[in-house]
C-alpha cells in the first residue's frame, strides 16, 4: 500500500535544489531532529532495560517514524495544501467548501481550534525540554559532575531568556546558518548510529515489524503505556506540516527522507549501545561521550546546544505564524505584529505571544527541573494534534473520493488514537500541564469567535441600500468639510453604526468619503486593491483583497491608490453585559488593538467613534 502511494507521489514531484533541501533541514526539522536526545532516556526511566525490551522499543520507534513521520505527514498530509500552506487551519479552509451541513462545518472548525490549541501547548513544552536537555549534557563532563542542580536551572533559565529576547531582533541572519548546522547534526547522528550498530549488528533485526509485534504480545499492558513515550520520537511532525509554506512542499519532502534515515540509524545505534551498556542513565549523551572521548565531547556539546536552540527557535517562529493565521482567519483577536525581515514575509514577531511563552517556559523549567521529568507532560498534546490532523485529512480524502488515500489515512488515524489513549495515563502525573496550556488558547478562541458573532448581531448594521438612501439626502443638506475621509468597515453589505452615527447624527460630512474594506481571501497570499466606483456623490468604495497569510502595509496601499486622507474614522464598541462570558469578551477587546491600530495607520489622522453595545 505504502509503495503504491510513494510511486504515485514520485510521478508528481520534481527534484528540488540542494540548497532548498539544506534550508529545510534548518528551518523545519529542528524539533524532530533533537528528539533522540531524550526519547530513549524517557522510555527506560520506568521500563526494565532487558534485551527483549530494548529490541522491542527500538522497533516501535523505527516503525513510528515510518508510519507517522513519513506516511501520515510527509506523504499524505503534505499532499493537502492551499498554495503550498499546511496546518489544521488550512485543512479547515480546504474542508469547509466541501461540506454542505452547517453543523459539520462547525464540528470541523472546532477540530481545527483544538488542533491549533494543542500545538500551542506542545510548543510551550518544546523550548523548556530543550534548554533543560542542553544543560544536562554538561553534567557528564568530569569537572561538572556533582554540580548543584540550582546552578543548572539558572543556566537553563538564562538560555531561555536569551532565546526569547532575540526574537524581536529577527532571525533572518541567524537562519542562514541553521541549515548547515542541522546538516552537520544529522550527519553526526547517522555516523554515531553506524558506529554503535557495528558493535552489535544484531540490533538491525529491530527493523522487522515482527519485533514490535512480539513486544506487544509479550508485554500487552506495559507495551501500551510505553507508546506514551515512544511518540516523543515523532514530535515536530505537525510543525513540519504547518511550516510547509516557508520553503515549499518538495524540499521538505525530500529532506524528510534523509532526516528519517539519519534518525533511524541513531535510534538503532542507541539500541545497540543499551544492549552493551544496560545501566546508563542519559542514553544519548553517554553514547556520544563513549564514542568521542572527553575532549571531542565538549566540542559536540556546542553542536548539541546549537541544534536544541534551533529546535526551540523553529517552534517559537511556528507559533508566531500560527497565531497570525488565527488573526487573519478571525478566530483570534488582533495582536500587535511586527515584521522582522524585509525579505521573508513569514518572519514576524508577536510581542504578547513571545513574553507569554517565556513566562510559561520558565515556570515549566523551575517546576520540572529535569528533561526526563518534563517528558511526563510531553506527548499528550502531540498525539492530540496528530489525531485531529488525521481525522480532518481522512474527511478531505473521502469527500474528494480518493478512497485509497482515505483508507490509509483512516488506518493512521486509528494508530494516532491508540497513541493518544496510551498518553492519557500521564494526565495525573504531569500531563495535565499540556491540557491546561492548550485550554488557554482554546478558551480564548471560543469566547472571541462567539463574542464576535453576538456583537455583530447586537450592532444591527444597516443594509447598503438603506444606507445609500439616507446618505444621498444628508449629502445634499449638510455642509461639506474639505478633504477626504476614510471609513473602515469589514463588510460592505452591512454598514456598521459608527459610520451612520458620524454622518447622520454628528453631521460630519466630507467632500470625498471613501469606505475602505479589507477582504480576506481563501488563498494564503496575494494583494489586490481597487475602487468599486462612485456609489453616490462624494461616496466611493475602495476594496483590498488579501490572502489570509499576507502581511500588508495599508498606508502604503492607500498612497499607491492616490488616496490622501485628511481623517480616518473607525468604530469602537463599548460592550455592556451582565453575563461573565461576555464581560471576558469585552476585556479581550479592550486589551487587543482594534482594526485600524492592527494595520498601523497614522495615529494623528485617527478618530474613534464609540458605540454602546448590550450583549
Amino acid at each position: 500500500m505504502l509503495g503504491r502511494l510513494t510511486s504515485s507521489w514520485f510521478q508528481q514531484s520534481s527534484i528540488p535544489s540542494f540548497t532548498s533541501i539544506i534550508k529545510s533541514m534548518g528551518l523545519v526539522f529542528g524539533d524532530i531532529g533533537t528528539s533522540p536526545v531524550y526519547t530513549m532516556t524517557a522510555i527506560f526511566l520506568t521500563l526494565p532495560m532487558t534485551p527483549a525490551n530494548i529490541f522491542g522499543v527500538t522497533s516501535l520507534i523505527c516503525w513510528t517514524l515510518l508510519l507517522l513521520f513519513i506516511a501520515e505527514y510527509t506523504i499524505l498530509a503534505m499532499s493537502l495544501s492551499k498554495k503550498g500552506e499546511g496546518g489544521t487551519i488550512v485543512l479547515r479552509e480546504i474542508l469547509a467548501p466541501l461540506l454542505k451541513n452547517k453543523k459539520t462545518v462547525g464540528f470541523v472548525s472546532l477540530l481545527s481550534y483544538i488542533g491549533l490549541s494543542l500545538l500551542v501547548g506542545d510548543g510551550i513544552i518544546t523550548p523548556a525540554i530543550n534548554v533543560l536537555s542542553a544543560v544536562e549534557g554538561v553534567m557528564l563532563i568530569p569537572c561538572f559532575k556533582g554540580f548543584p542542580q540550582g546552578y543548572l536551572l539558572v543556566a537553563a533559565c538564562c538560555i531561555a531568556i536569551f532565546l526569547f529576547w532575540i526574537q524581536k531582533r529577527g532571525t533572518e541572519k541567524v537562519a542562514l546558518f541553521f541549515g548547515p548546522i542541522m546538516v552537520l547534526w544529522f550527519t553526526v547522528l547517522a555516523g554515531s548510529g553506524v558506529m554503535a550498530i557495528s558493535s552489535y549488528p544484531g540490533i538491525l533485526t529491530a527493523l522487522s515489524p515482527w519485533t514490535a509485534v512480539s513486544f506487544f504480545l509479550d508485554h500487552s499492558v506495559i507495551s501500551f503505556f510505553v507508546l506514551g513515550d515512544v511518540i516523543l520520537c515523532a514530535t515536530g511532525c505537525e510543525a513540519m506540516y504547518a511550516d510547509m509554506g516557508h520553503l515549499g512542499r518538495n524540499p521538505i519532502r525530500f529532506a524528510s527522507y534523509l532526516v528519517a534515515f539519519a534518525l533511524t540509524l541513531t535510534y538503532l545505534g542507541q539500541g545497540a549501545f543499551l544492549i552493551n551498556n544496560p545501566k546508563v542513565k542519559f542514553v544519548f549523551y553517554e553514547l556520544m561521550l563513549s564514542q568521542l572521548g572527553s575532549n571531542f565531547y565538549i566540542i559536540f556539546l556546542c553542536l548539541n546546544f546549537c541544534a536544541l536552540v534551533i529546535a526551540s527557535q523553529a517552534i517559537i517562529s511556528g507559533l508566531f505564524s500560527i497565531v497570525y493565521q488565527g488573526i487573519m482567519t478571525k478566530i483570534l483577536p488582533k495582536m500587535r505584529v511586527e515584521y522582522t525581515s524585509s525579505n521573508f514575509r513569514s518572519q514576524i514577531y508577536v510581542g504578547f505571544v513571545n513574553w507569554s511563552l517565556l513566562f510559561a517556559v520558565l515556570i515549566l523549567v523551575l517546576t520540572f527541573k529535569a528533561s526526563y521529568n518534563l517528558t511526563i507532560a510531553y506527548g499528550l498534546a502531540v498525539t492530540g494534534t496528530m489525531l485531529v490532523t488525521g481525522i480532518m485529512m481522512t474527511l478531505v480524502f473521502y469527500l474528494r473520493k480518493k478512497f485509497f488515500k482515505c483508507s490509509l489515512a483512516g488506518v493512521l488515524t486509528t494508530i494516532n488514537a491508540v497513541f493518544l489513549a496510551s498518553n492519557l495515563y500521564k494526565i495525573p502525573h504531569g500531563g495535565y500541564i499540556s491540557v491546561l496550556l492548550a485550554l488557554i488558547p482554546l478558551t480564548l478562541i471560543l469566547i472571541y469567535t462567539k463574542g464576535q458573532q453576538r456583537m455583530i448581531r447586537a450592532l444591527k448594521p444597516k443594509r447598503l441600500e438603506d444606507f445609500l438612501d439616507k446618505y444621498q439626502s444628508a449629502y445634499q443638506n449638510i455642509n461639506h468639510i474639505k478633504g477626504t475621509a476614510l471609513f473602515f468597515t469589514q463588510d460592505l453589505n452591512a454598514i456598521t453604526p459608527f459610520i451612520t452615527q458620524t454622518m447622520f447624527k454628528n453631521n460630519i460630512m466630507y467632500e470625498d468619503n471613501i469606505i475602505v474594506s479589507i477582504v480576506t481571501r481563501d488563498d494564503p497570499y496575494g494583494v489586490i486593491s481597487f475602487f468599486k466606483g462612485e456609489l453616490a456623490p462624494g461616496l466611493r468604495i475602495f476594496e483590498t483583497h488579501i490572502g489570509y497569510l499576507e502581511m500588508i502595509d495599508i498606508e502604503k496601499i492607500l498612497l499607491n491608490a492616490n488616496i490622501h486622507a485628511k481623517v480616518i474614522f473607525y468604530g469602537l464598541e463599548e460592550i455592556v453585559s451582565k453575563k461573565m462570558v461576555w464581560r471576558m469578551y469585552a476585556l479581550i477587546k479592550k486589551l487587543t488593538p482594534n482594526f485600524v491600530q492592527f494595520y498601523k495607520l497614522p495615529p494623528y489622522k485617527l478618530h474613534g467613534v464609540v458605540t454602546l453595545v448590550e450583549m
